[in-house]
């Protein structure tokens, strides 16, 4: 990731903790209004996928018990994970495609409030995502996967198919990545990714047409199961990133100038705002800059977040990179995973880096947006997150203008109830995040998430609530 001159180590250091009575008079602690919701504080756990929900995507005892815990630690708002609005396997990620997911997700619901004394609010994030596959072997991809064409036969000298195959098997990779095409090369480097560009296949072509009514109709069933609100998924590496990227160059009119990139998610938006009450919060959370090279930069994000306030969303939560187009090549037999390469960093940035570290990356580019959101008349509010891992630090966030409110997933992860300690005044008991990424690499192999701060700690004979190998404790221990 960095070059041996720019491995920096960083140590968090979350600075100094509230009092009781500055606690009472901080901005972090005080309530805040998102459309039709008054948060308790402006505290916010973002999306975090646990791995967790049943192999059909239920939310089973699993995923209730993860979510109650940190409601137990009070903060202003939950972020159910991203949730499929398909009704597509998708592994232990929990899905709204049907409504057969509502009673899972109606118990879920009722346990963050019931673990919480109904102080937190819970949204759910709802995300369509495209096929990826898993990195090929490299004799099984030319053999059998490669669709081959007058260019391979040109190159081999060869006509027969199986000659055609066995020819190119025999190149080394050098003379074979100039005989295939930059997107074969990458479906055997790095395997096989749908892009929204690909409208030459009907179903991704038809994706303006689809997604609208999927996404309104898994936000009414999470009306159904009692959530305070949507939170609509427009980062990262999925669908709908994928049409605000300046990357995206459909010629259909959902793609090339930010006009035409940004329609297909406001769409969206109002399918859902009209598909729900409004009594539920509906808004989106996208990246603050892609990281990418010919992605949308901080200037495309301040326009996109003016165009969803003006639409009427009730507030925006931003991000940063995670992309596939920069991620590290995968072992054979194994996806790509968007938090790998440089824009992954940006993402999920751990304590050895470069000289700007990893605690509020973020934190400028959320300014330069807040502010274009403001100019422009609108008072939307704003969810910060990105290495915040303090109480020092997220009130100097909110003092200077870069979020009105503030997200902590990793922090929250390595002590859900970190919040309510510095309400109490009794910060110095905090168990504070050591951004090792522990965490990102449990979510990279799609295992249980947990922390290694408190995943060993208690472990007796017998007892339950432990990773599927046994090892791991799932929750972090009550605080006393």
């Amino acid at each position: 990731m960095f070059k041996p001159a720019e491995r920096i180590v960083h140590r968090a250091d979350p600075g100094r903790w509230p009092n009781a009575e500055t606690a009472a008079q901080s901005r972090l602690f005080s309530p805040v209004q998102v459309g039709p919701l008054t948060l308790a504080t402006r505290t916010w756990i973002p999306a975090m996928v646990p791995w967790r929900a049943t192999p059909d995507g239920e939310a089973g005892p699993d995923v209730i018990d993860w979510y109650a815990r940190f409601a137990k630690g009070r903060p202003g708002t939950i972020v159910i994970e991203a949730t499929g609005i398909r009704d597509v396997p998708s592994g232990p990620l929990l899905r709204i495609g049907d409504d057969r997911f509502v009673p899972g997700l109606a118990r879920l619901v009722e346990a963050v409030r019931e673990a919480s004394g109904g102080e937190t609010k819970l949204l759910i994030q709802l995300i369509d995502f495209l096929a990826i596959k898993r990195r090929p072997d490299r004799a099984t991809f030319l053999s059998r996967f490669l669709a081959l064409t007058d260019r391979h036969r040109a190159a081999t000298g060869e006509t027969a198919d199986e000659a055609v195959r066995a020819a190119l098997i025999a190149m080394p990779d050098a003379t074979l990545r100039e005989v295939l095409d930059s997107r074969d090369w990458e479906s055997l480097a790095q395997g096989f990714r749908e892009r929204v560009t690909d409208v030459d296949k009907p179903h991704i072509a038809e994706l303006p047409q689809v997604l609208p009514g999927l996404f309104a109709a898994a936000a009414a069933r999470a009306e159904a199961a009692g959530f305070d609100g949507i939170e609509l998924h427009y980062a990262h590496a999925y669908t709908m990133a994928s049409f605000l990227s300046a990357r995206n160059d459909r010629q259909d009119g959902y793609g090339g100038a930010r006009e035409d990139r940004v329609r297909l998610p406001l769409e969206v938006y109002r399918a859902v705002r009209s598909a729900v009450s409004p009594s539920l919060a509906v808004g989106c959370r996208f990246l603050a800059e892609e990281c990418i090279a010919g992605g949308n930069t901080v200037g495309d994000a301040a326009w996109f977040g003016t165009e969803f306030a003006r639409a009427g969303m009730d507030f925006l939560s931003l991000s940063r990179g995670g992309k596939f187009e920069d991620a590290l090549q995968p072992k054979t037999g194994e996806a790509a995973y968007p938090y790998t390469g440089p824009s992954g960093y940006e993402c999920m940035p751990a304590y050895i880096s470069d000289a700007k570290g990893p605690y509020g990356r973020n934190r400028d580019a959320a300014r330069t947006i807040r502010a274009a959101v403001q100019e422009a008349g609108f008072k939307t509010p704003i969810v910060t997150a990105g290495g915040v891992h303090g109480f020092a630090q997220a009130e100097a966030m909110l003092a200077a203008g870069e979020a009105d409110i503030v997200g902590s997933a990793r922090q929250s992860l390595a002590d859900p109830d970190w919040l309510l300690k510095a309400r109490m005044g009794r910060g110095s008991e905090v168990r504070t995040c050591e951004f090792s990424n522990y965490c990102e690499g449990l979510d990279q192999k799609h295992k249980q998430v947990t922390c290694k701060l408190w995943d060993r700690q208690g472990l007796t004979p017998g007892m339950g609530g432990l990773s599927h190998d046994g090892k791991r404790r799932l929750t972090a221990p009550l605080w006393d």
